[in-house]
Formats: C-alpha cells, sequence, structure tokens
C-alpha cells in the first residue's frame, strides 16, 4: 500500500486557545458591567457561583503572557454583552469598552490574534425580563450590541464569532442556564424553534452590518457540530441519523450559509405546528447574511437508532454531547466503539475528521475549531506542578485529526481549544478542569489564584513553535 503523505498545516494557521467571558472573568458586576442570565441563574448544586471564576479580568496581563509564553497565535474570547450595555440597550459603559480595549492591545502586543466571540451564553438579565430571544425586538437588540462592538474594536479585531452554540442554546437551553419559556405556553416546541428563528435572523444582519463597516473583517458562527452515526447499518438507523443531522447540525449551517431552513427539520417543525413565523424581511435578512468562514466547536460525535416507540424524553434533555431522543425521529445509542472522559462524553478523534470533511463538502468554506477539549480532576503533584498526559493524548489525537482532514482538501484556519486557561464549567464548576494554565482555586475555596503552565501547554508550545510537525511527549 502506497504510504499516505500529509500536507503540512498552513503556515499561518491559528494555534490558540478559547475562553467565555462569563465563565473566566468573573468581577460579575464590578465597574458597571450589569447581571446577565448567568449571574442570576440558580447555581448547579455543589458548584461554584459565577462571580470570581478565573478572575481573568484582574490577572488578564499574566494570563495573556502566559499564553505569549506557549507561543499562542490566537486568542478566542468572548465579549460579556452587559459589560459592554448593561442592560442591553441603551447607556454604553466605557469601563467595559476600556477592558476589552485592553485585552486586545495586550493580545497585539505579544502577536496574538484576537478572535472575538460576540455572544457566549449570557443574555443580559433586563433583557430576559424583556422576553430575551422570545422578543422580535431581540434581533435589532442582537445588531445593536454588534454595532458597539465593530465600532469600538474593529480597528483592530479581524475575525469575529457571532453566537456560540446557537444550535445547544436550542437544543438544551434549560440545561445551559440561557433558554427562557414564558409561562403557559402551549407549543413549547413552537417557541423555542421562533427564538432560534429569531437569532438566526439576529446573525444574519450582523455578518452584513460586519461586511458593510469593517469590509476587511471575517465572520463567521460557531455551532456545536458533531456528526452523527447509525448504530447499523439497518436503513432505519441511518434515516434516523440523518434526522438527527439535520435537527443538530445542519439546521443551524443550512440557515447561516445558505440562507434557508434545512428541509428535513422544516418538515418535522411542520408536523408539530411549530414552524417559526417569519417577519416582514426576514426571509431576506437570512438570503443576504453570508459568513467568511465556519467556526466550530466539537467534542465527539453522536450515534443514533431508530426510535422502536420507546422515545419519551424531550429533544430538549441531557448537556451538550449527551442527548436523548425525539419520538418518531432518533434515539440516542452508546456507541461502544469509544473511550469516554471521566465526565462520560465519548472521545472520537477520527470523527473530528469525519465532520469536517462532512462540512467541506456540504458548504466548501473555511473551518476554524473554536473549542475542543479535555474536561478532567486536575491535580498539582508532589512536584508542584501539574500532570496532565492524558489531556496531552487527547489534544494529539485530535490535532493528527486535522492534519488528515486538511490532506483531505479541507481548509483549516486554525485551532483553538477548550480552554486556554481553566474556568467555572458549565456543569461541574471549578472541579472540572481543561485549561493549558492551571489556577489555584477550588469551587468553595478562592486559594491563592496563582497561575502555572501544566504539562499541556509546554507540550502545545512546542506544537506551535513546529507548526503541528512535532507532537510527541
Amino acid at each position: 500500500m502506497k504510504e499516505r503523505k500529509l500536507a503540512p498545516f498552513p503556515e499561518d494557521f491559528f494555534w490558540g486557545a478559547s475562553t467565555s467571558a462569563y465563565q473566566v472573568e468573573g468581577a460579575s458586576l464590578e465597574d458597571g458591567k450589569g447581571p446577565s442570565c448567568q449571574d442570576v441563574k440558580e447555581v448547579p448544586e455543589g458548584t461554584s457561583d459565577l462571580t470570581v471564576c478565573a478572575d481573568h479580568y484582574h490577572h488578564y496581563k499574566e494570563d495573556i503572557k502566559l499564553m505569549a509564553d506557549m507561543g499562542f497565535k490566537s486568542y478566542r474570547f468572548s465579549i460579556a454583552w452587559t459589560r459592554i450595555l448593561p442592560e442591553g440597550t441603551g447607556e454604553i459603559n466605557q469601563k467595559g469598552i476600556e477592558f476589552y480595549n485592553n485585552v486586545i492591545n495586550e493580545c497585539l502586543k505579544y502577536g496574538i490574534e484576537p478572535i472575538v466571540t460576540m455572544f457566549h451564553f449570557d443574555m443580559p438579565a433586563a433583557l430576559d425580563a424583556r422576553g430575551s430571544w422570545g422578543n422580535p425586538e431581540s434581533v435589532e437588540w442582537f445588531v445593536n450590541y454588534a454595532m458597539v462592538l465593530y465600532e469600538s474594536f474593529g480597528d483592530r479585531v479581524k475575525y469575529w464569532l457571532t453566537i456560540n452554540e446557537q444550535n445547544m442554546l436550542t437544543l438544551v437551553g434549560p440545561v445551559i442556564g440561557t433558554l427562557t419559556i414564558p409561562e403557559g405556553t402551549e407549543n413549547v416546541l413552537k417557541e423555542i424553534y421562533q427564538q432560534n428563528h429569531h437569532m438566526l435572523v439576529a446573525q444574519s444582519k450582523a455578518m452584513v452590518l460586519c461586511h458593510e463597516m469593517l469590509p476587511n473583517a471575517k465572520i463567521g458562527p460557531a455551532p456545536n457540530i458533531s456528526l452523527v452515526y447509525p448504530a447499523t447499518c439497518k436503513p432505519e438507523d441511518v434515516i434516523a441519523a440523518q434526522n438527527f443531522n439535520a435537527v443538530r447540525n445542519w439546521l443551524y449551517l443550512d440557515a447561516a450559509v445558505y440562507g434557508r431552513y434545512n428541509s428535513i427539520v422544516w418538515a418535522w417543525l411542520k408536523q408539530n405546528d411549530a414552524c417559526p413565523t417569519f417577519a416582514p424581511g426576514d426571509e431576506e435578512a437570512l438570503k443576504n447574511g453570508h459568513p467568511d468562514f465556519i467556526g466550530f466547536n466539537y467534542y465527539n460525535t453522536g450515534t443514533v437508532e431508530a426510535d422502536d416507540g420507546s422515545v419519551e424524553e424531550s429533544p430538549f434533555g441531557g448537556d451538550q454531547q449527551n442527548g436523548g431522543g425525539v419520538a418518531g425521529m432518533y434515539k440516542s445509542y452508546r456507541n461502544p466503539n469509544l473511550q469516554q472522559t471521566e465526565f462520560g462524553w465519548e472521545i472520537d478523534p477520527v470523527g473530528f475528521r469525519a465532520t469536517i470533511r462532512e462540512m467541506d463538502s456540504r458548504y466548501d468554506l473555511p473551518m476554524l475549531v473554536t473549542e475542543n477539549g479535555l474536561g478532567a480532576y486536575d491535580k498539582v503533584g508532589e512536584d508542584g506542578k501539574v500532570h496532565d498526559p492524558y489531556r496531552i493524548e487527547y489534544l494529539r489525537r485530535h490535532i493528527e485529526q486535522i492534519q488528515e482532514a486538511i490532506t483531505d482538501g479541507a481548509e483549516m484556519l486554525g485551532y483553538n481549544p477548550w480552554s486556554a486557561i481553566d474556568l467555572i464549567s458549565t456543569h461541574e464548576g471549578m472541579r472540572k478542569r481543561y485549561g493549558f494554565i492551571y489556577v489555584d482555586r477550588e469551587d468553595f475555596d478562592l486559594g491563592t489564584m496563582e497561575r502555572q503552565i501544566k504539562d499541556s501547554g509546554w507540550w502545545y508550545k512546542k506544537v506551535i513553535e513546529s507548526n503541528g510537525e512535532d507532537l510527541t511527549d
């Protein structure tokens, strides 16, 4: 057999990592910041609130210096809507503008490209009170917010992401603490997909505005994409996999790239009297939004089988990666061919390549990995350092598959795994750590807040220096 010659990573590949404002910054109501839905939600039992997090707000210079020490080419972070507009609309908080100016400038000082996510699970509480994404006005709220960001930071930020994991906001929003269903709602499915529709239109309008205001910038969506396998080669299981792929993945990218709803999903919504209502101009708005690239988060694949009539769960159960099923559409299936993390998430590096290949064939756009990573119970060893060989192995196997996908013909812009620094996990608090940088704090003990680079961070430095050629320990 002829040996496969792998294509190199692009010379300008964005090696970096990611965070989100509400999970890393802390200073939750400091310097004029208003409360978001994350600040007022019920905190999962046994985990920390979001008041302090990793205190990146006060340690950003130190944190970005450590990213530079690892050789980062990019840093993907989100802007807290309420740090800029405390009420979601209206008066701008100049202290918030100043903070993100400082973060961006600190990145540029070290040659790190700032990649900015505009919305990452943190709707302003004041807008939640006005109906959140269920209010048709939410489209203009978001576009107004986008305009403030472009005006304030567009001279230096060249890469923008619209809405982080919109598909997860729709599918498991209550788990994340971000979906508001009005009391007395009779058709919950219709309400959820009406909110999703407002997000799709808002995203399209924000992309159009970006191209108008910042002609040299690039913008794209950032859904959580996981290719779905059929449990067997039974035709019914293949249909189930197509159904879940449409509901979980393609609805969001079809709308972002092509400006239209996925036909499988639309037919399902129609059968359930849940099709969203289009306001005047919505159809045109969707058609006008053209992303320059696709940002996407990947943790694992999904596997489903045909519903045998036993599915009773809501499609909005589970977490981002462990779903239930939809009656008549699909039923979740635990893939016996895959390992699992300590937290029950399957690990599928080859599925990463398969997911990239499928997106490439469907959309033919450059792709930017905006999250991928391993949550684990990291501990400081007796030598005072953090040894995380399991994370190195996880990342190595996924980076290898990016190179395979590049060799397959996919255009990849960068790799920004989750996360740059330890932060508060959505479900498991501080004990579930993802970072290259260890933060000395626990859920209910703020410790010293001292930082140190883990073994995985020093390994990643070597990967970056070799542009992906050296993946050895």
